[in-house]
């Protein structure tokens, strides 16, 4: 792709350009930000509407019933199922990313204990995991006795000993687009005793997953990025078949013992009895009208199952961040910028991280006004996610290009682009 007829014509070739349709996007914007909140399906606004004026609005309280409020979360994550390798009843969608890492690692860790060695009381991540999950994580530890190590990724291979509980990894990591090879790293926690807990947050709906095949042990994930659920949907959370047998034997819970984690909540028992398989982590009444947004999200993946699927998605997402390292690296030779992300396609996830020592956030914060959206993550980090629903080669030229010329005239040096905003 040298010229921007290239990228026009890589267009008109594209077997997957129909699936664009599906979103609301605006003219005047190249949006490279759908790893952080994915764009808004044209169905989600009417179908959200229905469930407000007719579902709730007409059907009131009947429409747990008439309306399948109640299954929501078990048929979301079935869909969801359908991205990452689960099979069928074994994904649920509920909560927040955070929320549902807390029960399955609080899980994981009452699973490590009833095994009844006692040398075993490491979690180990990475240093630059999410946030989020380090603090669960560290919350945790301190709470059951255990702790919380740290490393690099190369330093990954060394952890796998007696000691280690619980092996937490994001699958892809959203500060430098790598991605883990979840399969080896899955076989290698097993074969110390370890439990393997992945997060999908920057996968699902962006790479090819493949839960059962890796024989993971718990899984959670986001449902406003890739899935396009709309802002602060519901995650989700996976447990293998194995160990919620386990669960059930040895009489394990789940931390958060919501009444709709019941076997029978409507008997109103004043004393909790855990449901079978996934539905025992399911925690509180389910958020009706985001669980609805993320159907609506989800089904605009699923419409890619009759053009190839994940796999077809796969190779567009590996095309456009290709294309864009290259031309990054051509158009804006010169200006500090650094690739951190993997050039090798299997340790790739669907995003392209560069840094810079100086101005970064200014340098993203110009390309926004340029209606180029990408995002910041300190210190350094300009993020940019491709996501092969909607993005476009065109769009990858076209951003380059702003970015260069962002560059070359120092607009970025603007003093308007330097004030800091609460979110980056």
């Amino acid at each position: 792709m040298t010229t921007r007829q290239d990228a026009l014509a890589l267009d008109a070739r594209d077997p997957l350009a129909a699936l664009r349709a599906q979103f609301s996007l605006p003219e005047d914007v190249i949006y490279l930000d759908g790893n952080s909140l994915g764009v808004l399906p044209t169905a989600t606004p009417a179908r959200v509407a229905a469930a407000v004026q007719d579902e709730w609005g007409s059907g009131l309280i009947r429409s747990w019933n008439s309306a399948g409020w109640v299954d929501l979360p078990q048929r979301v994550g079935d869909k969801i199922g359908r991205l990452i390798g689960a099979g069928p009843g074994q994904t649920l969608a509920a909560d927040s990313t955070s929320v549902n890492l807390f029960k399955v690692l609080s899980a994981a860790l009452a699973i490590v204990k009833a095994g009844g060695d006692t040398q075993r009381r490491v979690i180990v991540s990475e240093r630059s995991n999410f946030p989020t999950d380090l603090y669960i994580a560290e919350s945790l530890a301190r709470q059951h006795g255990f702790t919380l190590k740290l490393v690099e990724p190369d330093e990954i291979a060394a952890q796998f000993d007696g000691s280690l509980a619980v092996l937490m990894l994001t699958h892809v990591n959203y500060r430098t687009g790598r991605m883990h090879d979840m399969a080896a790293l899955t076989r290698a926690a097993h074969a110390c005793g370890a439990l393997a807990l992945w997060d999908l947050a920057h996968s699902a709906g962006a790479v090819p997953v493949d839960l059962l095949g890796a024989d993971a042990d718990f899984a959670v994930g986001c449902g406003y990025k890739y899935l396009n659920g709309g802002p602060g949907a519901p995650g989700f959370l996976w447990v293998n078949p194995r160990q919620l047998e386990r669960m059930e034997r040895d009489g394990l819970w789940q931390p958060l013992a919501g009444w709709f984690g019941h076997a029978a909540p409507f008997e109103f028992s004043p004393h909790y009895r855990p449901a079978a398989g996934i539905v025992r982590f399911s925690c509180g009444t389910p958020p009706v009208l985001g669980l609805t947004a993320l159907e609506v999200g989800v089904d605009t993946l699923l419409a890619a199952e009759s053009l190839g699927g994940m796999a077809a998605l796969r190779r567009k997402s590996l095309a456009l961040t290709c294309h864009f390292i290259t031309l990054v690296e051509k158009h804006c030779a010169g200006h500090g910028l650094s690739v951190i992300t993997p050039r090798t396609e299997g340790e790739r996830g669907s995003q392209v991280n560069l840094a810079r020592a100086d101005g970064a956030y200014a340098i993203v914060q110009a390309l926004i006004a340029r209606g180029v959206i990408g995002d910041f993550r300190a210190p350094d980090n300009l993020r940019f996610g491709f996501t092969p629903l909607y993005t476009r080669f065109v769009d990858v030229w076209d951003a380059v290009e702003h970015l260069r010329q962002v560059l070359d005239t120092g607009e970025w040096k603007e003093a308007r682009f330097h004030q800091k905003a609460a979110v980056t």
